[in-house]
């Protein structure tokens, strides 16, 4: 039997890395008591949580590398999976180490794996969010079997995500088979020499609740002064990142405000398992005071039951049920009080201290690695034999990654300096000379908020406060918005466009809806709420479309805002009123022509059933947009209404010029019609339709510019518009990252697509 393991991987310093590690190696020393050649049996697929895939020095068992925020690694793994000599995968499962929201980027390497799979959950959570519920179920679906370390996890699965008992099978989190060195070198070196210790391990976040133990010390010391609280481990990599050793300065500051900080040793290392239970049979007592009881597992706790450590520990879940039967302590989450008594009492009756390393020790006998290697070869065993399980991936997905340009934002970098985002370009070359536009740095603000929530890139969050500068700068006292900016940072208007306005009102909303810290919320709440008198000033339906999305998005994050549920009302109200008046049997619009940005329209609609679950908004959206699908869908491809003369009731639909911001309103308004019906036949229009960049057009030439990571201004009769201007640029990029937004989503609209053929 070979295995694929897709999980974390040494040297990256993560604790499901070397769980993986101990996995592998419990399995491979089973497949050689059974006369398989152990080395060979398995193979790796490595989670990265760096942009470059050699980040890390893997070894050879390494075969793929998978960044975590590039949805084409994923796709690529699961070819790579389903070609080779695997028979079954063992999946790793974290919902941090996966790309997008709560991991989901794992979803469509999983549908389309063709080989048997177990995963271990390695977190469980008793209120899953509804994505966190979603790929829960849908990891459910896809594996033979779900491996779980602790009951509670057997209980939280069928309870809470509706999972059949039968599919889950618990194993203990294993622990390493070695024995206490009868002479320890750590006992005679410092700190530990004369000392009695108590210790910690892992790497450090701020819910590891240490400040706990510092702050029970002074009254453990003033009773046993030879004690000394031993930290091992680096602060957590992603930590460092976002504040760097912010956490252990903390307690260090906190220690000597206390004065104990010569009881306090941090010793900032990554240990191998030999050392390690070195530490933990050198310290009189080992503490997890974590801050939580969310937590179904911790192989820190498992490793320190395994070493025949005593433990006192907060009752989170796992630490409930392993040292239930007097194999370790328990005592209330962050009662520094508490935590206090409870070694007190420990070191003083060694006793108690000694019949609970005994308990401790003989319940990890049956957690070794070997034990729980055979376990876990059992269970892969038994999938192997079931190679059915889980739903067979279609002959052709609705969206093909495979085919998409690498995302980049070169080109918006060019356009883009401290001012904002330029309005356009001669070919590739920013045009100072036109300045810039509130439209553009509205839909650059939007680009840049989807480039962050869906690559994480620190590229985009490095622009959003660019556009955001442009958008107050050129916001009046009034609260309406000028549009026009000269290169040299005069205004050329005074009030700008409605669709400026409603553009910029949706992308205050949309920033507001998605932030990524307060301070753009609440920036943008302000500048949001001084536009709000103008709403109702509104002519012009783009312009009232535009401004419905936007509050759209803002009720998401504040839905009891009664005021603005009102506004949004009146807005589909308005819309709806137009649609009435133009309406005829053959007629299925708001206007007597179809113009530009058509897509807007009905999209607002569904944005609008979406808030208030208004019937009619969603009927008229989708009747529109049939329509409109009917008018832009010839020959197998998405042919925009042109801008030469639009097209009117009666009339021709004129076939250029076509323009960019057509086909983006028609790929946001495929997903949002999915999102409100689930009919996967949107998605494949949406597909289609963002495909128009690709050269999937009139003309059948991309205008997508691989060079310059640009796209042309519009497809004219005689070929390209060859200027890469910052609305088109935008417009391919929004409905880029629209489609990778709708690649999460594949589980549902595939499945729901075979059924549809089936009947």
């Amino acid at each position: 039997m070979k295995i694929a393991y897709i999980s974390t991987y040494l040297p990256r310093e993560c604790g499901l890395a070397t769980f993986n590690q101990n996995v592998v190696r419990a399995i491979a020393l089973n497949l050689a008591r059974q006369g398989q050649s152990g080395p060979e049996s398995g193979f790796g697929v490595a989670m990265n949580d760096s942009d470059d895939a050699d980040e890390y020095a893997y070894g050879d068992e390494v075969k793929v590398v998978i960044r975590q925020d590039d949805q084409k690694d994923y796709i690529e793994a699961a070819t790579y999976l389903n070609t080779s000599d695997a028979d079954v995968c063992l999946l790793e499962h974290e919902f941090g180490i996966f790309g997008g929201e709560s991991g989901i980027y794992l979803l469509p390497l999983l549908h389309r794996l063709e080989k048997p799979l177990v995963t271990v959950l390695h977190t469980i959570l008793r209120e899953p969010s509804h994505t966190q519920k979603i790929i829960i179920q849908e990891i459910a679906r896809r594996s033979a079997r779900l491996v779980v370390m602790s009951r509670r996890g057997i209980d939280f699965l069928t309870a809470i995500y509706d999972i059949a008992p039968e599919k889950i099978q618990l194993i203990e989190h294993g622990v390493p088979d070695l024995e206490a060195l009868k002479l320890n070198p750590l006992r005679t070196q410092a700190p530990f020499r004369n000392r009695r210790v108590l210790f910690s391990f892992g790497l450090l976040s701020r819910n590891k609740g240490l400040e706990t133990v510092i702050r029970a010390l002074p009254a453990i010391v003033a009773r046993h002064p030879d004690v000394v609280y031993v930290v091992l481990g680096n602060t957590h990599p992603g930590v460092v990142r976002r504040s760097g050793e912010e956490y252990r300065e903390q307690l260090k500051r906190l220690a000597i405000e206390l004065q104990v900080a010569n009881h306090l040793v941090f010793i900032n290392k990554f240990v191998e398992e030999a050392e390690l239970m070195n530490y933990l049979t050198a310290a009189t007592l080992y503490l997890t005071p974590y801050t939580n009881e969310a937590q179904i597992t911790s192989g820190t706790l498992s490793y320190a039951v395994g070493a025949g450590a005593a433990v006192v520990s907060t009752p989170y879940w796992h630490a409930q049920e392993l040292l239930a039967e007097d194999r370790g302590r328990l005592f209330p989450f962050k009662d520094a009080d508490a935590l206090a008594a409870t070694v007190n009492e420990l070191l003083t009756n060694p006793g108690q201290l000694a019949a609970l390393q005994h308990n401790a020790y003989q319940y990890g006998l049956r957690l070794r690695w070997p034990q729980i290697g055979a376990q876990y070869l059992a269970v892969l065993a038994a999938a192997c034999a079931q190679p059915e399980t889980g739903a067979a991936p279609p002959l052709r997905p609705l969206v093909d990654p495979e085919i998409m340009p690498e995302f980049s934002l070169a080109h918006v970098r060019r356009l883009t300096d401290d001012t904002g985002i330029v309005q356009h370009a001669k070919y590739g070359i920013p045009n100072l000379k036109e300045g810039y536009c509130l439209d553009d740095n509205s839909r650059a603000l939007i680009m840049a908020l989807m480039a962050y929530q869906q690559h994480n890139s620190p590229e985009a969050l490095e622009l959003l406060p660019i556009y955001l500068s442009y958008l107050h700068y050129v916001q009046r006292d009034d609260g309406n918005f000028r549009n026009f900016l000269s290169f040299r940072r005069e205004y050329l208007d005074e009030i700008g466009s409605e669709d400026s306005f409603g553009r910029t009102v949706w992308a205050l909303g949309y920033l507001i809806h998605r932030a990524p810290n307060n301070s753009y919320r609440e920036f943008a709440g302000e500048l949001l709420a001084r536009s709000v008198p103008h709403f109702q000033q509104l002519h012009h339906l783009r312009g009232m479309a535009n401004t419905l999305i936007g509050v759209a998005y803002y009720l998401k994050a504040h839905p009891d805002d009664e005021a603005l549920v009102e506004e949004l009302t009146r807005l589909m109200a308005r819309l709806l009123a137009a649609y009435a008046h133009h309406r005829t049997a053959n007629w299925h619009w708001f206007e007597e022509k179809l113009t530009y940005d058509n897509a807007i329209l009905p999209l607002a609609l569904l944005h609008a059933h979406e808030i208030t679950g208004h019937a009619p908004a969603r009927d008229v959206a989708l009747e529109a947009l049939a329509f409109l699908d009917e008018v832009s869908f010839r020959n197998g491809f998405l042919n925009p209404v042109g801008n030469q003369g639009w097209y009117h009731q009666g009339g021709e639909v004129p076939l250029f010029d076509q323009q960019a911001i057509e086909t983006m309103a028609m790929v946001l308004v495929y997903l949002q019609a999915y999102r409100t019906t689930h009919e996967p036949d949107f998605i494949r229009r949406m597909f289609a339709s963002y495909q128009w960049f690709l050269g999937e057009n009139l003309l059948r030439v991309p205008l997508y510019d691989q060079e310059t990571k640009g796209c042309c201004d519009g497809l004219q009769q005689a070929g390209l518009n060859r200027n890469q201007g910052a609305e088109s640029t935008l417009a391919y990029l929004i409905s880029h990252l629209t489609v990778l937004k709708a690649l999460e989503l594949e589980h549902e609209y595939d499945q729901s697509a075979q059924v549809a053929a089936a009947v």
